[in-house]
């Protein structure tokens, strides 16, 4: 049945519903663009390619709206609420940069890896690295903060040990997300609550009973794959102590922001006063460094300085330490490095708006909840749309916020528990959404870590795992609550089990 759609200029439009064949032509078009991007540019797909690929499908996406009676002032004006909804990111994903230019310049990178490299073991380092970041990430509740700062310490030492850097992102990313989704701090477990309508503490109650097996597994597996025997790591600490003045005040700008972050200050304002931190400290422990860098000697000192650390935040540090491993690792950082990352999210956000505005999403899912019978079959129907979602809006909380909304009165109407379906949102959305290049949060982990999602997607253990336990749960009727009248219970009320 066609709706009658008022549009801005006072016309009257009937809109039809898309068909399956509607909803499927643009998601065929984007896994189809996608794959031949990786085909024909490889690792350099995210710096363009798939840029291309994502604006084209949603430009598909946008005729068959079209074509179905929908306005273009109304597409137009969906593709830029959904591109707003990044911006947050975008200023994160920015900041980070930033940081990650004047900890180099300052040192912190180094002291992470210095110290790093006489603690850890390469025997157990994976599985270290999965534990350190869960629980930070437990602390404070941010997935990206652990990842923008100890995490790229963790994947300093793991170059210096000659580690698997696709495996080391997968243990951060693993621990990281753990925290994401199990810690009452986290804006993610939040939403999953709110839009089911649970509460937050009996939310990661039960959210802990499939999150902590998965991330067992997954720390035995990371234990697994470590390197047998001891790493010889006197080379290295010795050129890192003949370029630079270690010494735990490196640590300052690492922890303001955990600090700022378990006070709950704004990430954008937490990691940017971390970049500010470092350069600071940049400048009173490596001042000669600082100017140096800013390779400006018409300046006097104190101008140069500020040049220095101007520089770092913006574009970032070169190291010419004389230790080619060493300058490999701290070559890096500033706001321009995130400009490709950027780029991705815009036309991925755009895409995905089109596609849910169009009511495309919609129409692919409607069916599959009406054919779902058992609790096994609904809750697997909520963990692949969420990863759906996911995959086609490139958003985590849309991908968190759309299918809770969708399986909300599904879930009443059987008499299951808001706190069953804000469990199963967050085993899947939340984890999965670094699993996809495209996504921002995979955009983002490849940016921040150095590393492609598809190198370090298929060593996410925790992340492919906690998808797989929850169906389990429901399959054998493990932690599977239902209301007692079969609406939603209201608050922390704690509901019976069935």
């Amino acid at each position: 049945m066609a709706l009658h759609l008022t549009a801005l200029d006072g016309t009257v439009r009937d809109v039809r519903p898309p068909s399956l064949l509607d909803a499927l032509i643009p998601m065929v078009a984007l896994v189809g663009l996608l794959m031949l991007s990786y085909l024909l540019f490889g690792k350099d797909a995210s710096a363009g390619p798939n840029q291309i690929a994502l604006l084209f499908a949603g430009i598909v996406a946008a005729g068959i709206a079209w074509k179905n009676g929908m306005p273009w002032e109304g597409l137009r004006q969906a593709v830029i609420d959904g591109v707003s909804t990044g911006l947050a990111p975008i200023m994160i994903l920015l900041a980070v940069g930033a940081l990650i230019g004047t900890w180099a310049l300052s040192g912190t990178i180094v002291a992470m890896v210095y110290y790093g490299l006489q603690i850890l073991s390469p025997n157990f380092f994976y599985a270290t690295t999965a534990l350190i970041c869960a629980l930070i990430g437990f602390s404070i509740g941010s997935s990206w903060t652990v990842a923008g700062t100890v995490g790229i310490g963790l994947m300093g030492v793991a170059a210096s040990m000659n580690l698997s850097p696709e495996i080391t992102a997968g243990a951060v990313i693993s621990g990281a997300y753990f925290g994401d989704k199990a810690s009452p701090l986290s804006d993610t477990a939040n939403l999953a609550t709110a839009v089911a309508g649970s509460g937050i503490y009996e939310h990661i109650r039960e959210s802990l009973f499939t999150s902590v097996p998965s991330l067992l597994v997954a720390t035995a597996l990371f234990a697994a794959l470590g390197t047998p025997g001891d790493f010889d790591a006197s080379a290295m600490l010795s050129g890192i102590e003949s370029s630079f003045a270690v010494s735990p005040w490196a640590f300052a700008p690492l922890l303001l922001v955990l600090g700022l972050s378990i006070i709950r200050f704004p990430p954008f304002i937490t990691i940017f006063f971390g970049a500010l931190a470092g350069g600071v400290l940049a400048v009173v422990q490596e001042p000669a460094r600082v100017v140096a860098f800013a390779a400006a000697p018409e300046l006097p000192p104190a101008v140069a300085a500020v040049k220095g650390v101007w520089m770092a935040l913006a574009t970032g540090y070169t190291a010419h330490s004389g230790n080619a491993a060493l300058d490999t690792i701290l070559t890096r950082g500033g706001m321009s490095s995130m400009m490709n990352t950027v780029w991705l999210i815009i036309t991925a956000l755009s895409f995905g708006a089109t596609v849910e505005h169009a009511g495309l999403l919609n129409r692919l899912i409607d069916p599959v909840i009406h054919r779902m019978k058992s609790v096994g079959g609904l809750v697997t129907a909520v963990v692949a749309t969420c990863i759906g979602t996911n995959v086609v809006t490139s958003d985590q909380y849309i991908a968190i916020a759309l299918p809770g909304r969708l399986f909300k009165g599904e879930f009443a109407k059987r008499g299951l528990a808001p706190v069953l379906l804000s469990r199963v949102v967050g085993d899947s959305a939340t984890v999965t959404s670094p699993l996809i290049a495209w996504n921002s949060c995979g955009a983002y982990m490849a940016a921040a870590l150095g590393v492609p999602a598809t190198g370090f997607a298929a060593y996410c253990f925790f992340n492919i795992l906690n998808p797989l336990v929850t169906i389990l749960f429901a399959v054998f009727g493990l932690r599977v609550w239902r209301t007692a009248t079969g609406t939603p219970p209201s608050g922390d009320a704690a509901p019976s089990r069935g």
